[in-house]
């Protein structure tokens, strides 16, 4: 029968191992996926970092030609001597015309240029107006307040860029620049004073940088960022997503290195964004590729893989789902009585059928609940016995003790005064007595704050001025429940302990304060504090079981209220002491969680 028994597991066993290496191919076709996947990042980062590379290094080329053009080189002297006389020199003024000329047809992708003298707050400019190149000029006193005319003013290259990505870009000069690509402006000084004579301003159309940034190859859904050393964007394929790109602040993203690669995400899209920093000033190509687009071909491979794998699985899932329901129907009816069981619900006891290991295993977790349902349940009974005889033989212990001193002190006024004031010592004593036999184990700390002026006032009886109390407590603790002669025992100790071992006067602080977990009621006083034998000693005391603990320990009543908090709260109650040559604080904290029931 065993054997029988065992061969049985052993099938299921055996379909449960070929399901395993069903996984395991499935997995490695998952896995050659992720590969290609790489793969096709690593191709990409490759090819599209080379190609930046060589476009980048055209375009600061292309940049670098610019520059050279606005330098006057060996004409500089004749140039700066017409711009200081062209106001009253028509030589000078014939001059610059021509100059303007020269450069204009130096080139073919040149808009138009100005030349902006300073000190008049005039220019010349020179275009193409109906099919003739025409020289004019003009006056513009607000050039100076542009922000071109600034970075210009202030760069030590004597130069700015002007990008018109922007349709609201400032300009300055009477200019349409809706096909312009930039302009660049160069600052011209005297040699001598140093001091700004006019700015050379070239507007330049978009043909050549047209040109080489065509050696880019992009597909829809790529996209392609020329910036400026400072992130200003010179060109861009599409301004919507420049615009999203400066939202999300892809270009503060860059990192210093020549080249890289970065991961960014707008819009739900997940992009693979390829860069490349020019060595000569630093401008920026970047190129976001969707990365949809990088795994499409990982994603048709897969996919082939996926319609033939499936047609080589569907026989074996037919078979294997069958099997496989046969051995974990029984597995999840016991793991969900299980789950019961280990949620507090004893009764949950599995059904048993079969003859087979599960059927043994619900056997023996059926007989492991009724025999935990036997413990608990005299576990249980026997706690509550021994809880409520703690408790009650706590109480008792407290009150004689009490008792000695509230008669004690009544005794001592009778004798040394002869008031009539003892009859109110008298109804303070009573209503302290009642309080301390009342049966209740929680009281409101309204309750706890009246007995504890009772108690007080017998006790200022004894000591008179020498004892002086302050209160702490909001209106919105009153409330609170806490356990009975709480703070009682923590005021006998203060005076115990420091009142009876001075004879200058002591002042008690009972305060209560609410933190995240808990509830904290501290007493505090400014007698001479416990020595650290003695507070070692006391913390010691703490940690002993009930029956460990002697009789004639003076912190007995101390011991006995963090006894009643572990019982009461369980161990997230605590009783804490702080002491040192000022004085003694103890502080009770209570969970916010209320009385433990368990």
């Amino acid at each position: 029968m065993v054997e029988r028994v065992n061969r049985r597991l052993v099938n299921k066993l055996i379909l449960l191992f070929t399901t395993i290496i069903i996984l395991v191919v499935a997995s490695l076709t998952f896995i050659s996926y992720q590969m290609f996947q790489k793969e096709s990042v690593t191709n990409s980062i490759a090819s599209t970092s080379n190609n930046l590379l060589l476009v980048n290094q055209n375009m600061e080329d292309y940049l670098k030609g610019m520059e050279q053009l606005s330098l006057p080189q060996i004409r500089f002297d004749e140039i700066t001597y017409a711009i200081m006389h062209e106001s009253e020199d028509y030589a000078s003024k014939m001059y610059l015309e021509n100059y303007l000329r020269q450069l204009y047809y130096s080139r073919n992708d040149l808009q138009a240029i100005y030349l902006y003298v300073v000190k008049e707050k005039k220019y010349y400019s020179i275009s193409q107006e109906n099919y003739n190149i025409s020289v004019r000029t003009g006056t513009e006193p607000g050039i100076s307040e542009l922000s071109w005319y600034s970075k210009a003013m202030e760069s030590p290259f004597n130069r700015s860029y002007q990008s018109f990505v922007e349709p609201e870009s400032e300009v300055g000069y009477p200019i349409q620049t809706e096909d312009t690509f930039m302009a660049y402006h160069r600052v011209l000084r005297s040699i001598v004073s140093r001091q700004p004579q006019a700015v050379l301003s070239f507007y330049f159309d978009s043909s050549v940088s047209d040109e080489i940034l065509k050696d880019i190859p992009f597909d829809e859904g790529q996209h392609l960022l020329f910036l400026s050393p400072d992130n200003e964007p010179f060109y861009t394929d599409d301004k919507s997503f420049y615009k999203r790109a400066e939202s999300m602040d892809l270009a503060d993203k860059l990192t210093d290195k020549p080249n890289g690669q970065l991961t960014w995400s707008e819009a739900g899209q997940k992009y693979l964004v390829v860069y490349d920093i020019g060595e000569q000033e630093g401008w920026k190509l970047v190129k976001p590729i969707p990365y949809s687009q990088i795994y499409e071909a990982a994603r048709t491979t897969r996919n082939l893989s996926f319609i033939i794998g499936f047609l080589f699985l569907l026989l074996s899932t037919i078979g294997v789902t069958y099997f496989s329901n046969a051995i974990t129907k029984p597995l999840q009816k016991l793991s969900y009585h299980m789950n019961r069981f280990s949620t507090g619900d004893f009764d949950a006891e599995a059904e048993v059928k079969g003859r087979d290991e599960i059927a043994y295993l619900s056997r023996h977790f059926n007989l492991m609940v009724r025999r935990t349902n036997d413990l608990i349940n005299e576990r249980y009974k026997m706690k509550l016995v021994e809880k409520n005889a703690i408790l009650k033989a706590l109480e008792a212990e407290i009150n004689p003790h009490f008792l000695y001193n509230a008669l004690q002190a009544i005794s001592t006024k009778a004798l040394k005064n002869e008031r009539y004031d003892i009859a109110d010592m008298i109804d303070a004593l009573a209503l302290t007595l009642r309080y301390c036999i009342s049966g209740k184990d929680i009281v409101r700390a309204r309750e706890e704050l009246k007995h504890i002026e009772n108690y007080l006032s017998l006790q200022k009886a004894r000591f008179g001025s020498r004892l002086q109390v302050t209160y702490d407590w909001q209106d919105s603790m009153l409330e609170l429940e806490i356990p009975k002669l709480s703070i009682q025992t923590l005021v006998e100790n203060s005076i115990k302990h420091a009142l009876e071992k001075v004879s200058s006067t002591i002042t008690i602080d009972i305060r209560a304060v609410i933190t995240d977990s808990h509830a904290v009621i501290s007493v505090r006083d400014n007698g001479p504090g416990f020595t650290p034998e003695r507070l070692e000693q006391v913390r010691k005391s703490f940690l002993n079981e009930w029956k460990d603990r002697e009789d004639e320990n003076e912190s007995i009543g101390l011991v006995n209220l963090n006894t009643r908090l572990k019982l009461l709260y369980g161990d997230e109650a605590e009783l804490i002491i702080h002491t040192d040559k000022t004085g003694t604080e103890m502080e009770m904290l209570l969970p916010l969680g209320g009385v433990s029931h368990v």
